[in-house]
């Protein structure tokens, strides 16, 4: 029986703190020979309050999260030891879109993500990703500080 873990997802903010967690969930992913899968949200609440979105501004927010990583997912996807790698972006709001658009439908063995550190005030308003996890999936949690 393998104990290691087979698919690992990593949910990045698109914050400075991003480039280490990816950095982290590459070295488990591979460590473990693991299908790699990097999630990210673009948080559209704030976009839903002004009553719609035009299309391009959230094309452009994929766009530049692509960018932001696409050095990082060449290096994954050149290691012998990680089997595949799969960027998923999706536009929603976070929790819900993270959960039901993504972890629900791959079914991850280990999802990584970062301790943004919110302040104590933000904190009590929007609540925690990290916290979010822990109570709403079934697998393991790594938490990146």
């Amino acid at each position: 029986m393998n104990e290691g873990y087979s698919k690992v997802f990593v949910a990045l903010d698109g914050t400075e703190q991003q480039d280490f967690v990816l950095a982290r969930a590459i070295k488990v992913a591979a460590n473990n020979k693991a299908k790699l899968i990097i999630g990210h949200v673009i948080d559209s609440t704030a976009l839903e309050s002004a009553g719609s979105y035009p299309i391009d501004l959230v094309n452009g927010l994929e766009e530049a999260f692509k960018n932001s990583i696409e050095k990082q997912v060449e290096e994954a996807k050149a290691n012998p030891d990680i089997p595949e790698v799969e960027v998923i972006i999706r536009a929603g709001r976070i929790r819900e879109t993270l959960k039901d658009e993504m972890l629900d439908i791959i079914q991850p063995d280990l999802v990584l993500c970062g301790a943004r550190g919110l302040s104590s005030i933000k904190y009590a308003l929007l609540g925690s990703i990290s916290t979010f996890l822990l109570r709403n999936t079934e697998c393991d949690i790594l938490v990146v500080k």
